[in-house]
């Protein structure tokens, strides 16, 4: 069974809101929640996780609703931080890895940490039995995806195209995942513009998707209530679900 993770962002529109998303996600096919940190500057994003990002943080969104969102949600579903390293150093790594494990979550997605500097909290995250996501990108050279998969935890990040999320380019993935199969038993999971459309010729050769702007799409939608934002999110669950199984 070929796994689905799926991107939020914590707080948008509200904590409660962002609670309810994530169980009814767990009970539709999501294996693995990515609870975004809203950040001002959200390099690896597209257009529509940013707008969401900066609504979020117009609307008042504080790093201990992430902590009060993960308390609720991380015991019940898979759960994974995503969010750009300032966010998490000006909380000291040391103390915050720790304290995320107490809450249950089981990871950090970091995309503007290079695998280089990330090497000195390997330690940090292995002692809190804690996964720091691993990103392969096709412009990578053979050598350096050979050192980057060797430690990789949990799963692979395969970056479907240099560039940033939600983008509809395509790119033909296969060689690079085969290469990088010969070097890791870890599984890879294709992220960056994967949606309903694209998820089955996506996920060919992969374990598994990473969907976030096809949701982040549903909640910016101010024609539908909390109600219908819900439901929306756990039929698109569903049908990816579905289709990357197909």
């Amino acid at each position: 069974m070929k796994k689905l993770v799926a991107y939020i962002t914590s707080g948008y529109p509200e904590k409660s809101f962002s609670i309810d998303l994530a169980l009814a996600l767990g009970e539709s096919g999501v294996d693995t929640l990515e609870l975004g940190v809203p950040f001002s500057d959200p390099v690896a994003d597209g257009p529509l996780i940013e707008k969401a990002n900066h609504k979020a943080l117009e609307l008042g969104f504080k790093f201990e609703h992430l902590l009060e969102i993960s308390k609720i949600v991380a015991p019940k579903i898979d759960t994974l931080w995503m969010g750009y390293f300032n966010s998490f150093y000006q909380h000291d790594m040391y103390k915050l890895i720790p304290h995320a494990k107490e809450l249950g979550v089981s990871g950090f997605i970091i995309p503007d940490l290079p695998y280089e500097e990330a090497l000195s909290y390997e330690t940090l995250f292995d002692s809190n039995n804690m996964s720091n996501i691993s990103f392969v990108a096709p412009t990578d050279s053979e050598e350096r995806i050979k050192t980057i998969v060797e430690n990789s935890k949990k799963f692979i990040y395969m970056v479907a195209y240099t560039g940033i999320t939600g983008s509809g380019v395509s790119e033909d993935l296969q060689p690079i995942i085969t290469f990088v199969k010969k070097y890791t038993q870890t599984p890879i999971y294709v992220g960056f513009g994967v949606n309903k459309k694209t998820a089955k010729d996506k996920v060919r050769g992969a374990d598994g998707v990473i969907v976030g702007s096809a949701f982040v799409e549903i909640l910016l939608n101010d024609d539908l209530n909390y109600t219908q934002k819900i439901s929306n999110c756990k039929e698109l669950a569903k049908i990816l679900k579905s289709e990357i199984n197909s």
